[in-house]
């Protein structure tokens, strides 16, 4: 009787019910009907134990960072940089904006923040230079999701807690996926910008000026080096690297660029607060939920289920690339990992994919469903800033999320590209 509460949980999530109180309800429904009133105690008091984590301290300073980094005016110096790079090419602020994500991926790690931030300054400039909104609206959107998968990466460090993998074999297995959905949506702006006959951005940049544009950017383009090197260097651990990274945004925000005031460090503060409590508390619901899917044996009913359909692994990997990219339609990118990867990661580890692959297929097929109708986060935030309809931006972003998913089935069935560099750091074997 107990497995009835996935099917609840359904429900509840198509009425509705937010998925914090979802993820507490439907197992404790079920344990109270089955008389287990026992395991509903438990459920409750692995709320707060699923917080209580010091590798789970990385999430809010991570995004106390990036709103530092945001609020000191990085992201302006990150397009200067990118639009002395590629603002001479045909549909050049097509290609600054993604260049702007892949930076910014490296600074804050949020897909929202990365529309928000950098959908506010270049969607006014696309539309001034002649592109439809609809159009920049959307490869903000499509561009967006490289933040997530790039490193720092805060639904990356969720699944490692939840799944006990390591933060920094994550972190390198997201390197050159991102790079691939990156360069992959230049090359279908490149395709579009030769058809449409896209507008240049700006003049060839000299070598001089474009150092002049480096030095600018040199400051927060470190962020992610001395985040990445102080982990593989084995100086800090991921969670003192956000503390690290939070320590340098502040240092750099007030004393060196002089772009950050202290007044503005309570909203700042605020604003990461609420993030942090939203995502805290449904990594401690999820822990919840999963304590009841390992009492209900979902996943070896779920693993006799697949292994009737066909013990092929690359079958497989391409039916659940499937059932994942139809989820993350619906249900954002952290909670589907939290509640999936305790159920479908075993099944696959059984079956011979590594852990770290199966967590990278996971987690970049889950954050493209930010920008997957109907229900994509960010298509929503870059209808706010565009004032485009959610629909019109849906309809436009479609040929970058047809790279997007090409990416995500290379990368499934090409194992090297996620694997070789932690195989080569020793954090794989």
């Amino acid at each position: 009787m107990l497995i009835w509460f996935l099917p609840l949980f359904l429900v509840f999530l198509m009425v509705g019910l937010p998925v914090f109180f979802g993820l507490l309800a439907a197992p404790g429904i079920m344990l109270w009907l089955g008389g287990q009133e026992r395991d509903i105690t438990l459920l409750y008091r692995n709320l707060y134990n699923g917080m209580d984590s010091f590798p789970l301290m990385a999430i809010p300073f991570f995004m106390l960072a990036g709103e530092l980094m945001n609020k000191g005016g990085i992201t302006l110096r990150l397009v200067e940089f990118s639009q002395a790079l590629m603002g001479h090419l045909r549909g050049g602020l097509a290609h600054v904006n993604v260049l702007s994500s892949m930076l910014f991926a490296g600074l804050s790690g949020s897909a929202v923040a990365d529309t928000s931030a950098l959908g506010s300054m270049l969607i006014p400039a696309m539309e001034k230079q002649g592109y439809t909104r609809k159009f920049a609206a959307a490869i903000t959107a499509a561009s967006s999701v490289i933040g997530p998968i790039i490193p720092p990466s805060g639904i990356m460090i969720i699944y490692a807690y939840v799944m006990g993998e390591s933060v920094a074999a994550l972190f390198l297995a997201g390197l050159v996926p991102g790079a691939l959905v990156g360069f992959g949506l230049m090359g279908m702006i490149k395709i579009m910008a030769d058809k449409y006959d896209f507008p240049v951005a700006s003049r060839r940049y000299s070598w001089g000026e474009r150092g002049q544009a480096s030095l600018k950017a040199f400051f927060p383009l470190l962020t992610p080096v001395i985040i990445l090197g102080g982990i593989l260097a084995g100086v800090f651990t991921p969670t003192e690297a956000a503390a690290v990274a939070v320590a340098y945004a502040l240092f750099i925000g007030l004393f060196v660029l002089r772009t950050l005031k202290l007044r503005e460090l309570p909203d700042v503060m605020t604003r990461a607060g609420i993030t942090s409590a939203v995502v805290l508390l449904l990594v401690g619901a999820a822990m919840s939920f999963k304590t009841v899917v390992s009492l209900s044996h979902a996943p070896e009913q779920l693993a006799e289920f697949i292994l009737a359909l066909t013990e092929n692994p690359l079958l497989l990997l391409f039916l659940i690339n499937l059932l994942l990219f139809v989820v993350g339609m619906f249900l954002d990118a952290g909670p589907a990992i939290i509640i999936l990867g305790p159920i479908l990661g075993p099944v696959f580890a059984g079956l011979g994919v590594d852990s770290v692959h199966f967590a990278i297929i996971m987690c970049v097929n889950l954050t493209v469903g930010l920008a997957t109708p109907p229900m994509g986060l960010v298509l929503f935030v870059a209808s706010a800033v565009s004032g485009e309809r959610v629909t019109t931006i849906a309809r436009a972003i479609l040929p970058f999320l047809a790279v997007e998913i090409a990416v995500i089935f290379l990368i499934t069935f090409v194992p090297a590209i996620s694997m070789t560099i932690p195989r080569l750091t020793g954090f794989v074997n």
